[in-house]
């Protein structure tokens, strides 16, 4: 089979790959011979003209030189380790050349997956990629990110999110229709990707034919090597030096010094694009009104300024400008991009010339103690300060201005990236671990070994939820919210929902809670506007009956409209987020399809009557009774229950609108930060608390004021009602946790 692939005077190297994409073949300038009969082994098309103009662009990538030594490794080894900088080419060319040598073996063994942190950056990567192999994006090359599927059964290579690929494990353990799995940038440190980095351990005994591809940053080689042991590294330099310069002195308000940055730059005789790091997006949001305002008044001899913010967390269009729309602009554009952490992998553009990083970002840091998220100010590591520079890699004159001192970038940063999972809610990650229990593939050998507090928190969470049985297995309960793609508590509430009987209406809060925020970014000025549009929609009830409220609208307008720019209009004129409510659209489809799947029992929709507001009331409350809190003093203080925090009502909450302030309330999010709120709110009242908490977990409350009302609560509630639910909840009190929960 090798033979028949090889050229009769080809050296081994090239024999593993379709002669058609070596490069050396051909005349000296590079024109390959016979372009018009050359025909593409993954489609049998000719390749077309476009084929061969980015075919030189890939050549000019730094890590084309090392294409044959990537594909001998490849064959002889199982696991190949590719190290090197953000922009040297790894994450579009590997996967190609996998593809190669999945073709080679005529696909005996599947196809090729390439895991990405960032969905927006998996769905960028494989337009690309389908563009330079000349294929179609879904049939050749597709996508599969959380609620969007561009794949078929015909797909060779396939990009997509680490969660997605860890999902795929509970179905199909040892992953058999993959050839070759490629992680990339590794270097994220996400939950799933260390995940897929222990559970592939055991793939990898299982499949011997199976081949594993791990592309980091050069500061993980070390650290991976000693994890996988003696394998074959490909290491990858840039080309360009990249000139740094560091802030001297004292730091200073960065505001003022971005903005001295800026227009001194774009004052300056030099040519490009700025990219600017800030530490979180109110920074974005409070830079875009600086740079914007300041820009209005600049000489328009300078050309334009045109600031774009670019928020990683949505699923925002990549910084990837438009030369059609360069070359038909009379006057010169510089753009300014705003942007935080995670926003590196968003920046495509060779028209980079200037980076300015702030050196620090929010970070949110998950405490098991009192389930809260802290957001912590906190340098970046060694690690994200290269990856920001390296984004000027592909200049020969680019330039990094860092708003810190050369000792700050030694002593303060650490060179890795935290792993995710030190810092974060496990919850979600152990209901995963516990399934794949079942599945066959008990043990995971991290890279980073979680605390074991928020191990023994996470346990503890699955346990109150009823995931659990006695023996710390997974229930049908478990087994039923591990099919979900959601967050345990919101699985959990979607399944009480089928017992009182408001499915609907859960599932549209479920989409709503999860698609990115709907309402816009408002710029200045525009408060008061959107607040009065915003008060159509308000629900008394709470901001879960108010989402619904919006979604309801949403749809209505879409199903009487001609066409969707009058939808995009109506979002417009409403300040409402229109890619949002889309994308809501789409999970509550796919949330709507597990329960066809699964068989749950699906009730008509009945949103306004009396009867389907509490039955919504007791479904959320089924799996978010961990999340109460109550105004201690009638001013909007609301005291969590689990822990001595106090928080506020989000100003765009419906209550804080409607200036009403409800003594017990159920929130959604909580983080612990300068200005403390609770996000998405409504209304409860300690009688239906009572009734549905399982026992054991309010015994566990710590002492407080609240408990004490509750317990009072409880004494006057019908005995009958509550040995019932215990019983529902499960008939199950053992002395502490640890007994109850026990990781296999």
């Amino acid at each position: 089979m090798e033979e028949e692939l090889a050229c009769p005077d080809s050296s081994s190297e090239k024999r593993y790959f379709p002669e058609s994409l070596d490069s050396s073949d051909g005349e000296e300038d590079g024109t390959l011979a016979c372009e018009d009969l050359e025909l593409n082994p993954f489609d049998g098309l000719p390749y077309s003209s476009r084929y061969y103009k980015l075919l030189k662009e890939r050549e000019a990538l730094p890590i084309w030189t090392e294409k044959y030594s990537f594909m001998e490794n490849l064959l002889q080894s199982q696991i190949v380790i590719v190290s090197g900088d953000a922009k040297c080419g790894k994450s579009s060319q590997v996967p190609q050349w996998c593809a190669e040598y999945c073709l080679s073996i005529h696909y005996q063994h599947g196809g090729v997956v390439c895991t990405q942190v960032h969905k927006q950056a998996a769905v960028q990567l494989a337009l690309r990629v389908a563009d330079e192999m000349d294929v179609n994006i879904g049939h050749e090359v597709g996508y599969m990110i959380p609620f969007e599927n561009c794949c078929t059964s015909e797909t060779i290579l396939r990009y997509c999110t680490d969660e997605m690929l860890q999902r795929e494990m509970m179905s199909n353990p040892f992953l058999g229709s993959h050839g070759v799995i490629i992680l990339d940038d590794i270097q994220e440190r996400s939950i799933a990707t260390d995940v897929l980095l222990g559970l592939l351990k055991g793939v990898l005994l299982a499949r011997p034919e199976l081949k594993l591809v791990i592309n980091c940053s050069p500061l993980l080689l070390h650290t991976l090597s000693s994890y996988y042991g003696a394998v074959p590294r490909v290491e990858v330099k840039n080309k360009h030096a990249v000139e740094v310069v560091y802030l001297r002195g004292a730091q200073q308000e960065p505001f003022e010094s971005i903005l001295r940055l800026v227009f001194e730059i774009h004052h300056s005789a030099e040519k490009g694009d700025i990219v600017v790091f800030l530490a979180c997006e109110q920074d974005i949001e409070k830079a875009y009104e600086i740079v914007c305002g300041e820009g209005s008044n600049s000489n328009p001899d300078f050309g334009e300024l045109v600031v774009v913010p670019l928020y990683p967390r949505e699923k925002c269009v990549l910084f990837k400008p438009n030369d059609e729309t360069e070359k038909r602009c009379q006057v010169y554009q510089r753009r300014v991009v705003l942007t935080t952490s995670s926003g590196e992998s968003l920046i495509w553009s060779t028209s980079v010339r200037f980076v300015i990083d702030v050196g620090v970002e929010r970070r949110k840091v998950y405490n098991p103690r009192i389930r809260a998220s802290s957001l912590v100010r906190q340098p970046i590591s060694q690690s994200q300060a290269e990856t920001r520079k390296q984004i000027l890699a592909s200049s020969s004159s680019g330039k990094l201005f860092c708003l810190y001192s050369e000792e700050f970038a030694s002593k303060d940063m650490q060179p890795l990236k935290p792993a995710e999972m030190q810092e974060a809610n496990l919850t979600s990650m152990v209901l995963f671990m516990k399934r794949i229990d079942i599945a066959g593939l008990g043990h995971c050998d991290f890279m980073n070994r979680p605390a074991p507090e928020s191990l023994m928190q996470a346990l503890e969470d699955l346990d109150y939820l009823a995931a659990l049985d006695n023996d710390g297995n997974l229930s049908e309960f478990g087994i039923i919210m591990s099919e979900f793609p959601l967050d345990p508590q919101l699985s959990k509430s979607i399944l009480a929902s089928c017992e009182f009987d408001c499915v609907d209406e859960m599932l549209t809060i479920a989409a709503m809670v999860t698609a990115p925020n709907c309402f816009s970014h408002l710029p200045r000025g525009a408060e008061e506007a959107a607040l009065t549009c915003w008060k159509t929609f308000l629900h008394p009830e709470g901001d879960h009956f108010t989402l619904i409220n919006i979604y309801k609208a949403y749809q209505d307008t879409t199903l009487n409209s001609t066409s969707e720019h009058c939808v995009e209009k109506w979002c417009h004129d409403y300040f409402l987020n229109w890619a949002a409510l889309r994308m809501a659209d789409v999970i509550r489809a796919e949330l709507l399809e597990i329960i066809k799947r699964i068989e749950l029992p699906y009730a008509e929709p009945a949103f306004g009557s009396r009867e389907n507001t509490l039955n919504i009331k007791k479904a959320l409350l089924s799996g978010y009774f961990m999340q109460i809190a109550r105004d201690v003093d009638g001013s909007g203080n609301y005291l969590m229950l689990t822990h001595r925090q106090v928080a506020q009502l989000h100003p765009l909450s419906t209550y804080s609108i409607s200036k009403k302030t409800p003594e017990w309330v159920l929130f959604h999010k909580f983080s612990i930060s300068e200005n403390n709120c609770i996000r998405i709110t409504s209304e409860t009242s300690p009688e239906l608390f009572m009734q549905l908490v399982p026992q054991y977990y309010f015994s566990n409350l710590p002492p407080s004021e609240s408990k004490d009302i509750l317990q009072q609560v409880a004494g006057h509630l019908s005995p009958v009602s509550t040995v019932t639910r215990e019983q529902t909840m499960g008939e199950k009190c053992p002395e502490t946790a640890e007994q109850r929960c026990a990781l296999q």
